[in-house]
């Protein structure tokens, strides 16, 4: 979509789709579960729980992180990264929004 179109919808409208945006990669994906599985901060090892390039996974931290999904914290030369908590729930919320406006259909009632 080009950025002259953006205007033609709604802030929430637009702010939804570049959060999904930034969830549609599957190595981000990853990277979240990968946070939500160790429950902890992660340091270094996801080049090793993933099987990606270091330079492949911080685009895909960076991307996250734009978006305030993760916080990250530097200490010397270590960088740590966890769920920003307050950001997920929004998440959650917005995307139950969208998927509360449709009634689930029974069989044979859809289209």
């Amino acid at each position: 979509m080009g950025a002259t179109k953006k205007n033609l919808f709604t802030q929430a409208q637009n702010d939804l789709a570049d959060l999904a945006k930034s969830l549609g990669h599957p190595a981000r994906i990853a990277i979240l579960q990968e946070m939500i599985k160790s429950k902890e901060c992660i340091t270094g090892n996801l080049v090793q729980e993933l099987g990606l390039a270091q330079a492949t996974i911080s685009q895909h931290l960076r991307a996250l992180k734009e978006q305030d999904i993760i916080c990250g914290t530097i200490e010397g030369v270590s960088v740590s990264y966890c769920i920003n908590p307050e950001k997920w729930n929004s998440i959650k919320n917005l995307f139950n929004q969208l998927f509360d406006q449709h009634p689930i259909c029974q069989e044979g009632d859809c289209c």
